[in-house]
Order: structure tokens, then C-alpha cells, then sequence
């Protein structure tokens, strides 16, 4: 799904090789190495939908992270979220994020929080229907 989106195809490229297996192969020693770490901290977790037949339709990366604002209170982080382009429309991008959010809120977050690039536009709406705002302005920069 990764490689289905141009935005993070770009941007998740680990490098231009002559031989393509050889890139294949250092793509998925990288993306195995970060499913590891997902895996070991306990305060993050990779959610996958599939449907009916097992085949993979979407993902989300669900952290839970300590706060000292808000009185204190976790707040939920949600990342790597994407549901496969030919199953987009249906409904199933609202329904996992209202799942992410109930869950946020069964482990006691007082928020649910996320990022979007600022290309996309219409994933922005999409997240402004199910109510959330755009309220602080987010910064990167990378190392």
C-alpha cells in the first residue's frame, strides 16, 4: 500500500539500485527491522483489516503517549494509516478510525491525534468528516 501511494513512494524509497531485486530486498530488511521495533514497544502496535479472505485492505499504527498537558492525559497517535486504493469509498477508512478512536478511548486516551501531509487535500476532508480539527500546526524536520 506503501508503494501504491505516490507521497510516500517517493518518500519511503530507500535507494536507486541496477538491480532491482537487489532495492527489493534491502525495501523489506528495512520494513522488517521497523516491524520489530513496532513490535517490542509496548506502547505501539500495527492494526491490519482485512477482508473477508484474508487479503490485506488497510493499516494503522496505533501509539499511546504519555503527556504532561491536558491534565496529564495519554493521547493516542495514530500513523501509517491506509486503506487500499481499490477498496477506498466504501466506508472502511471510516470504520477503522472509529474503531482507532474507541480503542483510544477504552485505554483511556484523552485525545486521538495524527498527521497528514499537506498534499492531501482529500484525506484532510476525510479526516475533518469524522471530526477532527486542524488545530495546531505541525513541524518537521529531517536528520
Amino acid at each position: 500500500m506503501l508503494h501504491d501511494d505516490q507521497i510516500a513512494a517517493d518518500r519511503d524509497s530507500v535507494r536507486e539500485a541496477e538491480d532491482e531485486a537487489e532495492a527489493e530486498d534491502e525495501d523489506e530488511a528495512v520494513y522488517l527491522a521497523a516491524f520489530a521495533r513496532i513490535e517490542a514497544d509496548p506502547s505501539s502496535e500495527l492494526f491490519v483489516l482485512t477482508d473477508a479472505d484474508g487479503t490485506l485492505v488497510g493499516t494503522l499504527q496505533f501509539n499511546v503517549l504519555p503527556g504532561l498537558s491536558r491534565r496529564g492525559s495519554d493521547r493516542a497517535q495514530l500513523e501509517a494509516v491506509r486503506i487500499d486504493s481499490a477498496r477506498r469509498g466504501g466506508g472502511l477508512g471510516s470504520q477503522f478510525i472509529g474503531w482507532a478512536i474507541e480503542e483510544a478511548r477504552r485505554r483511556g486516551c484523552g485525545h486521538v491525534q495524527l498527521t497528514s501531509d499537506a498534499r492531501r487535500v482529500d484525506a484532510r476532508r476525510f479526516y475533518e468528516r469524522l471530526g477532527f480539527v486542524a488545530s495546531h500546526v505541525g513541524m518537521k524536520r529531517e536528520l
